[in-house]
């Protein structure tokens, strides 16, 4: 029997219908099945657990009583000179909140810093939350050891202090707190700040004021 390229041709063509139809459908709910079977790593679960204590920490900073009032005295106040501490300390911890829970983390560790190296345990214990987040465990542990080494008395190195903003912390996670998020007005006001530099400067009379609003509404 004699083959004709017909033949070759015909046996070679790639057939456009499948014995079978795919039911698309139980793939999709496959591969939902093997996504939920997936155990995460135990560094994921540490860093999400981070990201939620801070958030949760951030709020309740925004919202205590004196947030606005520290953040006063941060915008009237002039820029320090190099060696002097002309900030307020606590003003610059709000204000470090606010600049996370709005969306610039960056800005955020920023103002962390500065109120963590003037002393304020509440902002270093921040900087440890946020590092371990993005999994940064070295520079995490440094801000551990800040929030318990930083004691007014310097015999007290106990870990009291992290043990109450973490139960603090797990407490509201769980069981939910009045402490509001930022509102779309903050946000703009941020969002405003955030065009002008890369790491955002100090807050200006017109974001001080959305903030005292937004306490005491």
């Amino acid at each position: 029997m004699t083959t004709t390229i017909d033949d070759l041709l015909a046996a070679a063509a790639v057939p456009t219908t499948s014995p079978a139809a795919f039911d698309v459908g139980a793939a999709l709910r496959r591969l939902a099945s093997d996504a939920t079977q997936t155990t995460p790593s135990p560094d994921m679960v540490r860093a999400a657990k981070a990201g939620q204590r801070l958030a949760v920490i951030s709020r309740w900073i925004l919202n205590a009583p004196s947030a606005a009032i520290h953040v006063d005295r941060l915008v009237d106040r002039e820029p320090p000179a190099q060696g002097e501490n002309q900030i307020d300390v606590e003003g610059a911890a709000v204000f470090a909140c606010l600049l996370y829970l709005t969306g610039h983390p960056e800005s955020a560790q920023f103002w962390w810093q500065l109120a963590a190296g003037a002393g304020h345990r509440a902002a270093a214990y921040c900087l440890h939350l946020h590092h371990l987040a993005l999994g940064e465990t070295r520079e995490a542990q440094h801000w551990r050891h800040e929030v318990t080494h930083t004691a007014v008395d310097v015999d007290a190195l106990d870990d009291d202090f992290l043990a109450s903003l973490e139960a603090v912390a797990g407490y509201v996670r769980k069981n939910g707190s009045e402490a509001s998020a930022p509102t779309a007005t903050l946000e703009m006001e941020v969002d405003r700040l955030a065009e002008q530099n890369v790491i955002i400067r100090r807050p200006d009379r017109r974001l001080a004021d959305r903030l005292r609003d937004f306490i005491h509404r």
